[in-house]
């Protein structure tokens, strides 16, 4: 009679619903793949629309390497040097985040993903000086653009074509403005991120947002990686 009852209670347990599974799966790993895969496919077009961006880059750098040179020199690349170790340590802080959830490690968790916005916070306001810089400056594409007589790296009796060096700006502009639109985006998701796990609602069962959050924003940190040594090392001598 008693191995009955514990059949029933065991049967009851593995019959409760778990909060949250949606409806539509059949249990929490199928949900799971079901959320990577959807942030896979939608990284891969992410892909595809940074990719044009660069393929575009490179083309005119490859035409007017000598200005676009130019132009590069006149940004600050400490400040993008600084903001590429902000990005890789808002990475490390999103795997800890991971980590602290799988582990039950609530306070660390909250740390973490705390950690991660004020990284992407520091990210958006170093770009905002170095956009300051560029107004101040008048390296804006437009009708108040102004770059002249600035010498080529290493050719010091030849000049950089402003029109040339409009290009690489409005190319900058366009490249980095997405990118910090990405990262604001991803710092409304991590905002999400946070009240969720405040209200505990992840586990070590149950962290997908999570770890699809953390897709993303390492996808945003990857893509840094690749804008930093494009716009702000072309032809650095010193």
């Amino acid at each position: 009679m008693a191995d009955s009852q514990a059949m029933v209670e065991t049967a009851s347990h593995a019959a409760a619903p778990n909060p949250a599974l949606l409806h539509h799966f059949a249990d929490p790993q199928q949900q799971r793949d079901a959320a990577s895969l959807g942030m896979w496919i939608f990284l891969g077009t992410e892909v595809m629309f940074f990719g044009g961006l660069f393929c575009s880059y490179l083309i005119y750098r490859s035409w007017y390497f000598g200005d676009f040179a130019a132009a590069s020199t006149s940004i600050d690349a400490a400040l993008g040097g600084t903001n590429t170790a902000v990005l890789i340590c808002s990475s490390l802080t999103v795997v800890l985040a991971i980590w602290a959830a799988q582990t039950s490690r609530r306070g660390l968790m909250l740390l973490m993903l705390v950690l991660t916005m004020l990284f992407g916070l520091a990210f958006l306001g170093i770009k905002g000086v170095e956009y300051h810089d560029k107004f101040v400056e008048h390296h804006v594409p437009g009708a108040s653009f102004s770059f002249e007589h600035v010498p080529i790296p290493g050719q010091p009796d030849q000049y950089a074509n402003p029109h040339h060096a409009e290009i690489f700006f409005a190319l900058y502009f366009i490249m980095t403005g997405l990118h910090a639109l990405h990262m604001i985006i991803g710092l409304g998701i991590f905002s999400w991120l946070l009240w969720m796990a405040w209200k505990r609602r992840f586990t070590p069962e149950y962290h997908t947002p999570l770890e699809i959050g953390g897709l993303y924003w390492h996808f945003v940190d990857i893509v840094w990686i690749y804008l930093f040594p494009l716009l702000y090392l072309i032809d650095r001598h010193k």
